[in-house]
Order: structure tokens, then C-alpha cells, then sequence
């Protein structure tokens, strides 16, 4: 972009994302992009729609899967997104105040096992969305129910 003059760090690119409901496999595909992204495009910075994971899913189950996605976004190095601003566990998250659920969603983006009888519930249902987000299982409305 030098012949625009336009420095690399104005750049956002949105790899886009759809909802968990319609393409699993996608969200996994813009994944890898975000692996590859700071050789594809140096000094550039993301952007995404982070609610486009939960649309469609039932009102109640859309922030998990937003709070879920943005860890996983954050480890891979998205500088901004567009997200619901009344969800404060997402501001939580954002602002690296919840290192116990970044951490448990980390372990199931690495494989590493969890055992799910020493969680607490909340902590069950944050791995129980990664493995859905992440395409370990199936996704349902019912996913948290199981």
C-alpha cells in the first residue's frame, strides 16, 4: 500500500466469520488464515464481527459463544472486533480478567485433556463451546445440556 501511502498498521482486514450453526468448519479455516495473516499481510492489523458466531443460535447461548470466540481470536492475535458492549464477562475477557477460562479454552484448542468432574459448572460450560466452536463436537442448541 506504499504507492497510497497508506501505512500497513491503517490496514484491518476481516477474515469473516460465520455463524457456529451453519459451518463449523469454517470458523477453523479462518483460524488458520489468522496463524498465516501476519506473513500474508506484515504489520497489518484484524477485525471481525465477533457476534456472527452466535447468529442464529437461541438469545441465551449467544454470549457464550461470543466469549469463547474471543479468546480464541485474542490468542491469535485480533486487534479489534465488533461485539455486543452489555456483555461485561466479554469486557472481562477482553481486558485479560478471566485467566482461568482463557486458560481451560486454550487447553482445548491444544488437545490437552480436561478433566470435566473438577470443573465447576461454568468452567464445563466454557469447554463444552470450545469443543463445539473448535469442531470437536457437533454443534446443537443443546450443546451445554449434555
Amino acid at each position: 500500500m506504499e504507492e497510497f501511502q497508506i501505512l500497513p498498521e491503517r490496514i484491518y482486514v476481516d477474515p469473516i466469520q460465520t455463524p457456529v450453526n451453519v459451518q463449523q468448519g469454517q470458523i477453523m479455516s479462518v483460524l488458520e488464515f489468522m496463524k498465516m495473516f501476519p506473513d500474508i499481510a506484515p504489520g497489518c492489523q484484524s477485525t471481525i464481527g465477533l457476534s456472527n458466531v452466535s447468529n442464529g443460535p437461541p438469545e441465551h447461548l449467544r454470549p457464550i459463544l461470543n466469549q469463547v470466540m474471543a479468546i480464541i481470536w485474542k490468542r491469535h492475535g485480533l486487534a479489534s472486533a465488533i461485539v455486543d458492549t452489555f456483555d461485561t464477562r466479554l469486557h472481562e475477557i477482553c481486558r485479560g480478567q478471566q485467566p482461568g477460562i482463557e486458560a481451560l479454552v486454550h487447553k482445548v484448542e491444544d488437545g490437552e485433556p480436561i478433566d470435566m468432574g473438577k470443573l465447576s459448572k461454568e468452567e464445563a460450560d466454557y469447554v463444552k463451546t470450545a469443543k463445539v466452536i473448535l469442531g470437536h463436537n457437533l454443534y446443537s442448541d443443546s450443546w451445554l445440556e449434555l
